[in-house]
């Protein structure tokens, strides 16, 4: 069929990132600047001041969720894997609402059960699979059996290097890296963009490498603050665990968004 020559000139706009009242979406991310890593905590904190009882109360009903799941023999350590992606996404829709100017509410813990929730749980499956490979691989290469590891978790170190254990444990950190960088923000990026579980990895893996020093700065803030949290008996933490969540949040929001 014939282009009318008369018609008006149309660009091709389907293939750039959508506009919207959050700003313009960057499905890969950028890098900004190193002292942005200090700023997700600035701006976390402005976060939970805004609603301070309520985020203590979601930490407290987190936490003792949790607790309650942990007790499940055997069991408890899967499904708190498989669940963690599925909260944290509920978590995430809840800062967009604080975003946005509305307000957090404790059933935000729970939003991720009917938004996405497929995709967060099989996002959590991905976690455990991963934590698994990390843990037998270090192992390996130390050269620590798995008839080891079952006597070390049975309690009985007998015929265990401990010089081997270090070093599966340092290996395992390593390896455990890339799999906190793919995971940090893929929560996110499924609950409040509808990635998949394969895209949202991808995704935050190389997001967070592009911005791997302001992460460095992240980490020396978040452990100098954790030390002044555990001052008081550990109770700084109700406003530190908080934070970290919204900082999350936040950085999300500083590396995917062009304001």
């Amino acid at each position: 069929m014939a282009t009318d020559p008369y018609a008006a000139p149309r660009a091709r706009v389907a293939d750039l990132p959508a506009a919207t009242a959050d700003g313009r979406f960057i499905p890969e991310g950028q890098a900004v600047a190193a002292g942005r890593g200090w700023t997700w905590f600035v701006e976390a904190w402005g976060q939970f001041r805004r609603q301070p009882g309520t985020w203590i109360l979601l930490t407290v009903v987190f936490l003792a969720g949790s607790l309650v799941i942990g007790l499940i023999p055997f069991l408890g350590n899967i499904a708190s894997s498989i669940l963690g992606p599925v909260f944290l996404g509920g978590l995430m829709l809840g800062c967009r609402e604080l975003a946005r100017g509305g307000e957090l509410r404790v059933g935000h813990l729970f939003a991720g059960f009917q938004h996405q929730l497929a995709r967060l749980a099989f996002l959590g499956v991905v976690y455990l699979l991963l934590l698994i490979a990390v843990i037998l691989i270090a192992f390996a290469v130390a050269g620590v059996g798995l008839g080891s590891l079952a006597r070390l978790g049975s309690g009985q170190p007998g015929g265990v290097n401990p010089m081997s254990i270090l070093l599966a444990v340092l290996i395992a950190l390593a390896l455990f890296i890339p799999v906190a960088m793919a995971m940090w923000f893929a929560p996110a990026l499924v609950a409040l963009n509808d990635f998949a579980v394969g895209d949202a990895l991808k995704a935050s893996f190389f997001a967070s490498l592009k911005n791997f020093i302001p992460f460095l700065v992240y980490g020396a803030a978040l452990l100098g603050l954790g030390i002044v949290a555990s001052i008081p008996i550990m109770l700084g933490w109700f406003v530190l665990g908080p934070m970290i969540i919204a900082s999350i949040y936040t950085a999300y929001r500083d590396i995917f968004y062009a304001e």
